[in-house]
């Protein structure tokens, strides 16, 4: 397979990517490979090091109120979320890349700040800041992806990405409990700045990466979110993924309270569900995204929807078992069926939105898909709130017809998505062997 050169890199020592082959796939230069997902697993650990500690973290450092910290969270996420179209126009002109470089820059420079944040006016300012740059890095590591690689390979960085943020976000938890162990303050001053040291390492090693949307032609002015809001299947994609983000948010969310107030465990062996989860996301998200490669994206998303549905129904049975070992033997063995789920559901739901993309529009298409996980994640806690103080089948009732509500969409737009973004290789062929209107052609 021959390499490509990247335009406007002559002279460097690695191209970004080698040719497309018949299957459409493109290989990704081993270096590039490795940067990309070390960059990865480096971001990922700073996650695992705020996201369970937020309120703590914050409280610590400004010694302002819970209620204050939370209302300045939700005000500097609203703003997040309203910045996201800027993100895209940003990522559609300068490339993943350099957008990424710069929100993770935002974040070591925001986290660095808190320690000095006296005042609220200034916590705002400063979790705005970090709350951008947390939301805008998905859709720029994903279009990221989209210029290095190409057909499968994107999905298989796709799978070493979210398996290695498992990981990272694993042993930054730990890294944070070891932090804590310092009295008084200075275990969150410790944190803070390891974060910003975390985010800058993080920015480095993707500036490391090669350029390969220099030399790029811009979208022209007539394109834009326009374009995306008349794009329908696309569209289809983006709310069947909100709908079957509630089955992810419900495992923080909601499944410590379920298996804690109505399962009856115990607090520290609720939290070994969460620990299982994790490890086998990280260790089996890439051999299970090899297997759903071989089939059509769509079918396998929706199929890993159908499996959050079963583990769901499965949750519901759990109050009715008796209490000790067996208890926790059941819990663990549904635990695991919803893992199956997530992980036959997120790499080919991953893959399909980068994929059905067009690559001129790439970043406008996935900070529209983004908003289906952060509308999720903003109207998650209100929604499980109110399903956990009615009966426990109320709430996993409710989360699988959300999922498979889902399911059935992803099946309804998969006629007239583009064939390119179906399936790879054969699957390719074969979705577009149903002739007229069974695929729309590739917008790249």
């Amino acid at each position: 397979m021959e390499d490509i050169t990247v335009p406007g890199t002559a002279g460097t020592a690695e191209p970004a990517r080698a040719a497309e082959s018949a299957d459409g796939t493109a290989s990704v230069r081993a270096g590039t490979r490795r940067r990309l997902v070390s960059a990865s697993l480096v971001g990922s650990v700073g996650d695992g090091i705020y996201v369970p500690l937020t309120m703590l973290f914050v409280h610590s450092l400004t010694g302002l109120s819970l209620t204050s910290i939370g209302t300045g969270l939700t005000i500097a996420g609203l703003g997040a979320l309203a910045f996201m179209p800027t993100a895209g126009i940003l990522i559609d002109r300068f490339g993943g890349r350099r957008v990424l470089i710069g929100v993770l820059a935002l974040r070591a420079l925001g986290f660095a700040a808190y320690p000095l944040a006296g005042s609220y006016p200034a916590f705002l300012g400063i979790a705005l800041v970090v709350a951008v740059g947390m939301w805008a890095s998905s859709p720029s590591q994903h279009a990221l992806i989209g210029d290095l690689a190409q057909g499968a390979e994107r999905d298989r960085l796709l799978a070493w990405d979210r398996s290695l943020r498992n990981a990272g976000m694993g042993c930054g938890s730990l890294a944070a409990a070891g932090m804590l162990a310092f009295r008084g303050t200075a275990g969150f001053v410790v944190a803070a700045e390891a974060l910003a040291v975390v985010f800058a390492v993080a920015a480095f090693l993707v500036s490391r990466l090669p350029d390969a949307r220099a030399g790029a032609p811009a979208p022209r002015s007539r394109e834009g979110y326009r374009q995306v809001l008349a794009d329908r299947p696309y569209l289809l994609v983006t709310g069947a993924n909100f709908l079957i983000a509630f089955g992810y948010t419900a495992q923080a969310m909601a499944l410590p309270v379920f298996l804690t107030r109505d399962v009856g465990l115990p607090d520290a062996l609720a939290g070994a569900v969460f620990a299982l989860n994790t490890v086998l996301v990280a260790a089996a998200g890439v051999p299970v995204a090899r297997l759903t490669l071989r089939g059509r994206r769509t079918r396998a998303a929706a199929l890993g929807a159908v499996v959050f549905a079963l583990s769901f129904g499965a949750f519901a049975l759990l109050p009715r078992l008796t209490g000790g070992s067996g208890a926790l033997v059941a819990v663990l063995a549904v635990a695991v069926l919803y893992t199956a789920g997530e992980l036959i559901h997120s790499a080919p739901s991953q893959g399909l939105s980068v994929q059905a993309a067009p690559d001129r529009l790439r970043g406008r298409y996935l900070s529209v898909y983004q908003l289906s996980w952060s509308l999720c994640r903003t109207v998650a806690p209100m929604l499980l709130g109110f399903l956990l103080d009615a009966r426990p089948w109320h709430l996993w009732s409710v989360l699988a017809l959300l999922v498979l509500g889902g399911a059935a969409i992803l099946l309804r737009a998969e006629r007239s998505l583009p064939v390119h973004a179906v399936g790879t290789g054969s699957v390719r062929q074969t979705v577009a062997a149903r002739g007229p209107g069974a695929g729309k052609p590739s917008r790249t």
